[in-house]
C-alpha cells in the first residue's frame, strides 16, 4: 500500500482464551493527517507500534512525540488520546490484550502509566511479528488462539529484550537507579492502597532509610511526596469522569474525602469541585 493513502485493517481473535494473557485483536493503519483518537478510556491493554511517520500520544497529563520504532502502551482505565502529524501522519500496527498478569508482564519491562512509551531496536523483527499475529487472526483457524498467544508473548519478549538492553546496569549508580525505578513502579501500581514507606521498603527488600535517601536524590521528592503526586495526577483525571468526590478520593487511596479535598487544594490551589467545574472541558490541562 502507498504510505500516502489512508488504510485500515483489523482482525479479531475468534476464540479468545481465559488465561493469564488473552489476545483480543490486532491490526494496522495508515492514518490521515491530523488523525485524532480520544480522549478515551479503555478496559483492556493496547499497544501501538509506529512503523513510520510522526504523532503525539497523551497520557497522565503528559505528551510524547513518537516516530518510527517507537511504541506507546495504553492501560485499562487511563484517559488517553493520540493524534497523527499533519505532514507525516503515522502508520502503525497495534494489538489489544487483557489478563490478570498483564500489568505484571509490563511492569517487569519497566512499562507503566507513568512510563508508557518505548523504543525498540529491531524494527524489522517487530514489524514481522505484528504482521504474523494479524495474519494468524485473519485466517480464523480453530486453534488460531494458541498461535496468536505465542506471537503475543514473542512480541512482549522482544520489547523486554530491547528495553533491558537499553537499560543494562553499568556499576553502582545504575544499581541504585534500578532500585528507584522499582520503587516508582511499586508506587504506581499501589497508589490506590493505604500504603506507607515501611510497607514499600519491606516489599522491595530495601532498608527504609537507604531507599528514602536514594529516592529523593534521584527524583527530588520523598517517596511519600511522590506517592501524593501520583494520587493527585490520577485524581485530576478521574474528576473528568462521572464519579463523586468520595469515589475519586477512594480510587486514589484516601479513606477520608475531606482530607483528600484538603490535599488536592494544597496541590492545585483549588478544591476538587472547583477544579472539575473549571477544567472539565480540557482533560489534558497541564497548567497546574
Amino acid at each position: 500500500m502507498s504510505s500516502s493513502q489512508p488504510y485500515h485493517s483489523v482482525a479479531f481473535n475468534p476464540h479468545p482464551g481465559k488465561g493469564e494473557l488473552t489476545l483480543l485483536f490486532s491490526g494496522q493503519e495508515q492514518t490521515k493527517p491530523q488523525h485524532i483518537v480520544g480522549p478515551q478510556v479503555l478496559d483492556y491493554h493496547l499497544i501501538h507500534y509506529v512503523v513510520s511517520g510522526r504523532g503525539t500520544f497523551r497520557c497522565m497529563g503528559k505528551e510524547y512525540q513518537l516516530t518510527r520504532g517507537s511504541s506507546f502502551f495504553i492501560f485499562p482505565g487511563e484517559l488517553v488520546g493520540y493524534s497523527s502529524d499533519e505532514s507525516e501522519p503515522w502508520s502503525y500496527r497495534w494489538l489489544g490484550f487483557k489478563g490478570p498478569r498483564a500489568d505484571e508482564y509490563l511492569n517487569v519491562m519497566g512499562i507503566s502509566q507513568h512510563k508508557p512509551v518505548a523504543v525498540t531496536r529491531n524494527d524489522r523483527k517487530m514489524r514481522a511479528l505484528f504482521h504474523q499475529l494479524e495474519q494468524t487472526l485473519h485466517q480464523r483457524q480453530p486453534h488460531c488462539d494458541m498461535q496468536a498467544q505465542g506471537y503475543l508473548r514473542l512480541i512482549l519478549a522482544q520489547y523486554a529484550q530491547d528495553l533491558v538492553a537499553n537499560t543494562a546496569p553499568h556499576g553502582e549508580a545504575s544499581g541504585i537507579q534500578q532500585q528507584v525505578e522499582q520503587a516508582i513502579r511499586w508506587l504506581t501500581f499501589q497508589y490506590h492502597q493505604p500504603i506507607s514507606i515501611e510497607q514499600m521498603a519491606q516489599s522491595l527488600g530495601y532498608h527504609r532509610t537507604h531507599l528514602s535517601k536514594m529516592f529523593k536524590q534521584h527524583t527530588g521528592l520523598s517517596p511519600m511526596s511522590f506517592l501524593l503526586k501520583i494520587r493527585m495526577e490520577r485524581a485530576k483525571l478521574l474528576l473528568h469522569e462521572p464519579l463523586t468526590i468520595e469515589q475519586v478520593a477512594s480510587s486514589v487511596g484516601f479513606t477520608d474525602p475531606l482530607y483528600f479535598s484538603k490535599q488536592f487544594r494544597k496541590w492545585y490551589g483549588r478544591s476538587p469541585s472547583e477544579y472539575r467545574q473549571d477544567h472539565t472541558a480540557n482533560p489534558y490541562d497541564c497548567s497546574q
